[in-house]
């Protein structure tokens, strides 16, 4: 049988070739009469719900660019509006806690459109039981996070569930900030000739994360990257208010983070495997667990896609600051295979990074 051929009907004469462009996978959302934990990993699920049930019974033309936080015009000025809800297990992890991942996880969304991030919501929903101690803890971790990004919490709301009905603890944080003048971020900006650069080192946050839950040790203790990035992303706008897409990669790593992108500008985006950032722990442990760097979450790490000529310059102002002295140039947006990201491996060959279909690490932010 040749490749453009399939079985013999009754008639004897060939059938024609499967037409696979409408071909969807039978796994999301359509193909799920319930929830299950992929629907809340960032990736192909989690897209389905947005698509099908969310977006729809929203509207709005706020929520039609998906960004990682939503430009509006108020009062003559243009403010970035983001939300987020934070359910990672354990509570305190090697470099971080789910207090501070609350602040910078909200803040790095709204420093992702450029903005300033100046005021945060925080809403505690507590299970029945859990210690007062444990509750002070995780507020002085959110409060000293967001002092340390220039933030105010300013209003909030307590919850509490009863018991068995939770998981101790979750929180939910909401934050505004201002976008200055002649600054204009979002995905579908992405342009065929753009060159993609990466802040740092990717994979720390959900290695560190799942070693302390899974009680795993390795040779080097792994830590997670949680941090804010707005005064990275302040010293980038010092250089060219010509950045086109600013993303911080976390649930579903680079590799979901890139695919949106892709996905939002119609554009194709190589990838060079080998000038990925990736530390060698990270690499061991994932290589020990099955894991692909690619695809585990991040908490403080952006990428950005910015003109060719402004490339060098974006790429110094990173290095320059605490946060972006590891970044490097990773990629390049191209006029082939629209929405797609490809990936140049060491070897010469290339390889498809598609859009996880979940998450490899769930409970991780």
């Amino acid at each position: 049988m040749t490749d453009t051929e399939t079985a013999e009907p009754a008639t004897g004469a060939p059938s024609p070739a499967p037409d696979f462009s409408g071909w969807t996978c039978p796994a999301p959302l359509r193909g799920q009469r319930r929830v299950v934990m992929g629907h809340g990993g960032g990736g192909a699920l989690s897209a389905e719900l947005v698509e099908h049930v969310f977006a729809p019974a929203f509207g709005g033309r706020a929520l039609s660019t998906l960004a990682d936080s939503a430009a509006l015009e108020l009062g003559g000025a243009r403010l970035a509006f983001s939300t987020d809800s934070f359910v990672v297990r354990p509570l305190f992890f090697p470099g971080g806690s789910i207090g501070g991942l609350a602040v910078n996880g909200t803040v790095n969304d709204l420093a992702m459109s450029g903005a300033r991030p100046a005021y945060l919501s925080c809403g505690f929903i507590l299970e029945e039981g859990v210690e007062i101690a444990l509750v002070a803890r995780i507020a002085e971790a959110l409060g000293a996070a967001a002092r340390t990004a220039g933030v105010e919490v300013a209003t909030g709301d307590t919850k509490v569930v009863e018991a068995g009905r939770g998981d101790g603890v979750y929180l939910n944080t909401a934050g505004i900030g201002l976008i200055p003048e002649g600054v204009d971020i979002r995905p579908q900006r992405a342009r065929p000739g753009d060159v993609v650069l990466v802040s740092g080192a990717i994979g720390a946050h959900g290695v560190a994360v799942l070693s302390k839950r899974e009680g795993l040790e390795f040779e080097v203790g792994i830590e997670s990257d949680c941090a804010a990035l707005g005064g990275l992303v302040d010293s980038v706008l010092a250089v060219t208010r010509d950045v086109h897409v600013l993303r911080d990669p976390t649930r579903g790593g680079v590799a979901a983070a890139l695919n949106e992108i892709a996905s939002a500008a119609s554009v194709g985006v190589e990838l060079h495997e080998r000038a990925l950032p990736v530390p060698d722990a990270v690499a061991n442990a994932c290589a020990m667990l099955g894991l692909d760097p690619l695809y585990v979450a991040n908490e403080g790490k952006l990428l950005a896609f910015v003109p060719r000529a402004e490339a060098d310059a974006v790429l110094a102002a990173m290095r320059a600051h605490p946060l972006g002295a590891e970044a490097a140039v990773v990629g390049e947006c191209v006029e082939e295979h629209p929405g797609m990201v490809v990936a140049r491996t060491g070897l010469g060959g290339r390889r498809v990074v598609d859009l996880p279909l979940g998450e490899q690490l769930p409970r991780i932010c």
